[in-house]
């Protein structure tokens, strides 16, 4: 099955479920979030809801999280999703905000930004190897001196950022973004269809 037709399917059951008098039991439900954590040995997704739906200004804010076997069928199967725990990085604020594996909370770490570049697209120098034609590693951890460099594709930004004593030795997880991802389940835990919206080209065939 092509992506394309598994987009249009998603949003297709999204649609149908939203009607007004339809009996909603009949049709799969969706769900959309930020992956957070991916078991290859039991295709068990971890994702923290996206309350917005929105892919220009999504909010990752609902616990707990919600976990889902992948499709057993390949072809209901996007890429594999790669987990990560940070779900948004306010820059005004200077807070960047995560899901801290260590207490299962979603939390605020405040952070002291130390170089902020915007913007910054996928193929800028910076963070893309044109030689080796691929993008270059993020996020850069300096535990010496207790900062962390990420790419936000979403918000074009190349920002560094010192953190609090606490989070130095966190994994490098913690402060990349997993991947957005969208399912369709009729019984909770067991996904009908999948697709990983972060790699997923719909207009490619």
């Amino acid at each position: 099955m092509k992506w394309t037709n598994i987009l249009l399917s998603l949003a297709a059951a999204s649609l149908i479920v939203s009607i007004s008098g339809c009996n909603k039991e009949d049709y799969p439900k969706v769900e959309q979030g930020r992956t957070i954590a991916f078991n290859k040995d039991t295709r068990e997704v971890t994702l923290i809801h996206d309350s917005a739906m929105d892919p220009q200004d999504p909010v990752y804010d609902v616990l707990p999280p919600s976990v889902f076997r992948l499709p057993t069928d390949p072809a209901e199967v996007g890429p594999e999703p790669k987990p990560g725990q940070r779900l948004k990085l306010d820059t005004e604020k200077k807070v960047i905000t995560i899901f801290d594996t260590q207490t299962g909370k979603i939390v605020n770490v405040p952070i002291t930004i130390t170089d902020l570049q915007q913007p910054i697209d996928k193929e800028h120098p910076l963070v893309y190897d044109k030689d080796a034609k691929k993008a270059k590693k993020f996020p850069v951890i300096d535990r010496d001196k207790k900062t962390v460099t990420l790419h936000s594709g979403r918000q074009k930004m190349l920002c560094a950022f010192s953190i609090p004593d606490d989070y130095i030795n966190y994994p490098e997880s913690t402060w990349d973004a997993g991947d957005e991802v969208r399912l369709t389940y009729r019984t909770p835990g067991q996904a009908l269809r999948f697709m990983n919206i972060t790699k997923t080209d719909i207009f490619k065939r």
